[in-house]
């Protein structure tokens, strides 16, 4: 199989259009095709759907993609490795849960900067499946996540993430905000929302991310459930303010490691003892 077409493949999966995968791998039009007929050719089944308003996924391309991520990480990763900058003695690659970026993700690489300076990092971002596919292929040597990884990783409870409702008015808690954005955080954050806020009324904005949902509401005003770490610097600034009375939730972070990896690098241990001072510091409500 060649990699060149299984990484038009994905290319083409972000864009959603032929021509500009072209245009983002520098390559012709006629090129980005043939490669995508060869790759389904070789499979024996059609990945993509083709028309004037773009591509879309056929089932049996939704299947191939999450492999195809996959060959195309290893690769990368593998190239990383092999081809270190000049006086740095290793890489440090980190998947990392992207609702867990901000304050967490982010603290670890720039301690590891400052702390570590011959350690090269590698960043990659996902959940669900793709993060248990870095772990089964230990494709990456640490990871942050809502959820414990298996396998050779050993795993440590990181700290727990606090959740509270935010507002860009001061104000109590009240039965409905007709102005609440609604961040969907997973099954466990669902459940506990309903038993604490058990009203017929539906947000008419949602987000997937707490990120976007800040963005929202600091433009637009009105409500929602955020991360203290992310709330933070906002509600020191007077930018958002701590509804009171609302409830606060959480949910467990984990950090977890190949040990494989890890258990040879000497500075680890005492380094993610620092990390977890820091962010207990920054955590703290």
């Amino acid at each position: 199989m060649n990699l060149a077409h299984v990484q038009t493949f994905v290319v083409a999966v972000e864009t959603g259009n032929l021509n500009k995968t072209a245009l983002k791998l520098n390559v012709t039009q006629s090129t980005v095709t043939a490669r995508i007929d060869a790759l389904e050719n070789l499979i024996g089944q059609k990945l993509l759907r083709r028309n004037k308003s773009g591509t879309e996924l056929t089932p049996a391309g939704a299947k191939f993609l999450r492999h195809a991520e996959v060959m195309v990480q290893v690769w990368k990763q593998a190239r990383y490795e092999t081809s270190l900058p000049r006086g740095f003695e290793d890489v440090c690659a980190i998947g990392c849960d992207p609702a867990l970026w901000t304050g967490i993700g982010e603290l670890w690489v720039g301690s590891l900067r400052g702390e570590r300076g011959t350690i090269a990092i590698s960043v990659a971002e996902g959940a669900g499946d793709i993060a248990r596919s870095w772990q089964m292929n230990a494709m990456v040597d640490v990871v942050f996540s809502y959820t414990p990884p298996s396998g050779a990783f050993a795993v440590d409870v990181l700290c727990e993430d606090v959740f509270m409702e935010v507002a860009t008015v001061k104000r109590g808690l009240m039965r409905w905000d007709p102005d609440y954005v609604f961040v969907d955080l997973g099954e466990d954050f669902r459940r506990k929302h309903a038993e604490a806020y058990p009203v017929e009324e539906t947000a008419i904005v949602t987000f997937t991310s707490s990120a976007h949902a800040l963005d929202h509401i600091l433009t637009c005003g009105g409500s929602a459930y955020l991360p203290y770490r992310v709330a933070k610097p906002h509600l020191e600034a007077a930018r958002l303010h701590e509804v009171e009375g609302a409830p606060r939730f959480t949910r467990t972070v984990y950090l977890a490691r190949n040990t494989a990896r890890t258990d040879s690098w000497p500075w680890f241990e005492s380094f993610s003892a620092s990390f977890k001072r820091k962010l207990a510091d920054a955590m703290r409500v």
